[in-house]
């Protein structure tokens, strides 16, 4: 299978409701490679994601606070553990509070050659 580094989602701003950003292709699997989170505001907002639908077991990561954006060190968030999807594999996320965190995710995707 030919493996290609790409950016699966993003930059997109998200809702304070569960979103499919990402489903696999059919055929299709991925390793999520990187997810990179920037509060643009000046006030905390909670970070959630999942690989299927949004549930307490499906959960990633569970309402985390990224903080605002108040200085050079803060309001950026960066995941780096490598996270598999296959075929259908949906990933969801949201934060508590809409058009607060804007989210960007690179993967390797791999593709039937």
């Amino acid at each position: 299978m030919p493996r290609v580094n790409d950016r699966i989602v993003g930059p997109i701003l998200l809702t304070n409701a569960a979103a499919t950003l990402y489903t696999v292709p059919a055929a299709t699997k991925i390793i999520i490679r990187g997810i990179h989170v920037v509060n643009q505001t000046g006030t905390a907002a909670t970070l959630t994601f999942s690989i299927g639908a949004d549930a307490a077991g499906t959960r990633v990561v569970s309402a985390i606070t990224i903080p605002g954006n108040t200085d050079i060190t803060k309001g950026i968030w960066d995941y780096f553990f490598p996270l598999p999807m296959v075929a259908a594999e949906i990933f969801q996320a949201y934060s508590g509070t809409t058009n607060v965190l804007n989210m960007t995710i690179e993967a390797d995707v791999y593709t039937p050659g």
